[in-house]
């Protein structure tokens, strides 16, 4: 009973804090709050690891099937199998044969492959630069990260394997899937559908 009344207690003096502001407009906030700092450019370069699909902030370096292939059987093949078929929950990476129609919205059992759903190739680079291999995220190079992204397009199908991809490359890489999906055009506010 007494933690009860002490929760409910706190409840209100929240309440009441908050219900001081919440007459007021926006221009009476304050527009700092004294909490952290304003981070170092060299802090913002750190984190600053995405790819976007025109290829910015692609990394210096070069890869091909060939060297990929190695790295995949080592660092890859454990969890999503040694073809990339996908092992248990991970998921299959290999495979170009889309259901009929792109129907993926309509069949859940659909495998969504690199080869038959990424919209950008460039999405290879940027999700296994971040969070591959699952027990040693961010610890590929990027030659190593060219090099199994050139490997794994190959076996989709989407490029010859005598391809080196690199920084100019691999933008221009074009997905099989990528004309199904619809450009946002979202502007925000009012238009925001």
């Amino acid at each position: 009973m007494r933690t009860r009344h002490s929760v409910a207690a706190a409840a209100l003096l929240v309440i009441a804090a908050c219900s001081d502001h919440a007459g007021n407009s926006e221009t009476s906030r304050p527009s700092r709050y004294s909490i952290g700092r304003t981070p170092t450019p060299a802090e913002l370069a750190a984190i600053d690891i995405d790819v976007n699909p025109a290829g910015v902030g692609l990394r210096a370096g070069a890869g091909t099937a060939a060297a990929g292939a190695p790295i995949f059987a080592l660092k890859c093949a454990i969890c999503h199998g040694v073809k990339g078929e996908g092992i248990a929950q991970f998921p299959r990476l290999i495979g170009k044969e889309p259901p009929p129609g792109f129907a993926f919205a309509t069949d859940a059992n659909a495998a969504r492959t690199i080869g038959n759903y990424w919209p950008y190739a460039t999405t290879l680079y940027d999700y296994l630069h971040r969070a591959m291999p699952l027990n040693a995220p961010g610890s590929l190079t990027p030659t190593e990260i060219y090099s199994l992204v050139a490997y794994l397009l190959t076996e989709n199908g989407v490029i010859p394997a005598s391809t080196v991809i690199d920084a100019h490359s691999l933008p221009a890489v074009h997905m099989p899937a990528q004309p199904y999906f619809v450009k946002d055009d979202r502007q925000g506010g009012g238009t925001f559908r």
